[in-house]
């Protein structure tokens, strides 16, 4: 009788560790760690990109940016991940972050550290290394049209996305805002705009300075 209820527990444990790990999803809207401004995060034809989708005092501009013909560039709708590629094997993504309030951009990891909390580090030349941590206010972001190839890939390097986490955040009723963050999921920009007639970003791989891969 114990070799045969050891064998069960044995059967058990050996279920348990060949059950698949499911990848945790950084896509979605996140608050940054001053709570100034929301991140939409979505992949768009095989990298990840991030964009300012909601600021507390709307209006703001890029001003400090090294290229004096976007210093008057909204800071809404701006990329700030660019060009994030996945790390096969791993829940990070690794490319560069811009920083709009130094003007500066940083080479950059991003890893959701579990389903509600998103880690962001960068660094200048290897060095000068700083991060912060993101809270998410909106599910996954489920592909749209332009960024379904990069979900493809994603499924064929044996990762799958995790589900929306319960207990999110309400997004602010602040004029300006990216909308309801409850509501998010779009299958483009148009129809996500009709839907959600507060949010002017959208589904943010159809937005001209990600669709050209350029910032």
């Amino acid at each position: 009788m114990l070799l045969r209820t050891t064998g069960i527990i044995a059967g058990i444990v050996l279920l348990s560790g060949a059950a698949p790990a499911f990848a945790l999803d950084p896509t979605g809207d996140w608050r940054v760690a001053d709570g100034v401004a929301n991140i939409r995060v979505a992949q768009c034809n095989g990298s990840m990109w991030g964009v300012v989708a909601w600021e507390k005092e709307p209006g703001g501009r890029d001003s400090n940016n090294p290229d004096a013909s976007k210093r008057n560039r909204p800071t809404l709708g701006m990329p700030i991940l660019l060009d994030m590629k996945h790390k096969p094997g791993t829940d990070q993504w690794e490319g560069q972050v811009y920083n709009a309030k130094d003007g500066q951009t940083y080479s950059s990891t991003v890893t959701p550290t579990d389903a509600n909390h998103l880690e962001i580090q960068g660094c200048v030349l290897g060095f000068l290394c700083g991060g912060e941590t993101w809270t998410r206010v909106g599910p996954p972001i489920p592909s749209s049209p332009v960024n379904s190839m990069a979900k493809e890939g994603m499924a064929k390097e044996g990762t799958s996305k995790a589900g929306a986490p319960k207990g999110l955040a309400p997004a602010p009723k602040t004029t300006g805002a990216a909308g309801s963050a409850a509501t998010m999921p779009a299958p483009a920009g148009q129809k996500h705009a009709a839907l959600h007639p507060n949010d002017s970003v959208g589904d943010i791989c159809l937005l001209p300075d990600i669709a050209r891969f350029s910032h």
